[in-house]
């Protein structure tokens, strides 16, 4: 797996490819913390972790992705490009805290790169053009 950083992901020019890039292809139901959830709980209600997050949310203009025109109405969640464990929080590993590890995104999208939903991505409508949906006047 290679590592992936946010400076390489702003700049695939569409939502599609950003997710494609994030995408983990993960199950749901998978332990991440497994009893150790705790740690993750507290973590994420820390000073350190709130600053963190305000500082991504900032950078990303509060748009899904870190993309410009997908504003995020409502909770805003920062994804870990390259998924955080127990030990990494434990230790205060470097990646926990770095802005190249982290963007802003909503639910539906954090579920969608977590266990490859794309049902679950909101994206634009498609464009129409006139008789494309009448095939004897094409």
């Amino acid at each position: 797996m290679s590592i992936k950083t946010y400076s390489e992901l702003i700049t695939l020019p569409t939502f599609e490819e950003r997710f494609l890039y994030l995408k983990l292809d993960g199950s749901v139901g998978k332990e991440t913390f497994g009893f150790k959830r705790w740690l993750n709980q507290e973590f994420y209600h820390s000073d350190q972790w709130l600053q963190f997050r305000d500082e991504i949310i900032i950078r990303d203009e509060g748009c899904d992705l870190g993309m410009p025109g997908y504003e995020i109405f409502g909770s805003v969640l920062i994804h870990h490009l390259n998924p955080i464990t127990y030990e990494d929080i434990l230790n205060q590993s470097p990646c926990v805290f770095d802005p190249e590890n982290a963007v802003c995104t909503k639910l539906n999208t954090h579920n969608a790169i977590h266990y490859g939903d794309e049902s679950l991505l909101v994206l634009p409508p498609v464009q129409r053009t006139q008789n494309d949906t009448c095939p004897w006047r094409k």
